[in-house]
């Protein structure tokens, strides 16, 4: 099933006040400030055949600024990772160093789990 806009059948207006469907309804949301974020941090092995992997969860901001953010980390810690949904990625148990990293950004963090 495809999902129809409601002003979807309309093909002409001679109302002058009419406006068109508008499609920008996917808003960015904004990034808010460090000292307003609260980020999680905890150690993940779940479905990694055993590897350990640094998750950074609860982000409040834009894509661009997640990966930013999540390059710096890994470049900081010297490992790799990724960003995905919206959870930032660390290879290995680099719980603390992150934390550390995040706090002298600004940013709230919690370490949970592990």
């Amino acid at each position: 099933m495809s999902k129809k806009k409601n002003n979807q059948r309309i093909v002409y207006s001679t109302n002058p006040d009419f406006l068109p469907y508008d499609d920008s309804t996917e808003n960015e949301v904004e990034t808010l400030l460090p000292g307003q974020q609260k980020l999680i941090i905890s150690l993940d092995k779940k479905q990694r055949k055993g590897k350990k992997v640094t998750l950074i969860a609860n982000f409040a901001g834009t894509e661009n600024d997640l990966k930013e953010l999540g390059k710096t980390l890994k470049s900081k810690c010297g490992v790799g990772g990724s960003v995905k949904d919206g959870e930032i990625l660390i290879q290995g148990d680099f719980r603390q160093k992150v934390k550390e990293l995040l706090e002298s950004d600004g940013y709230k963090c919690k370490l949970s789990g592990g």
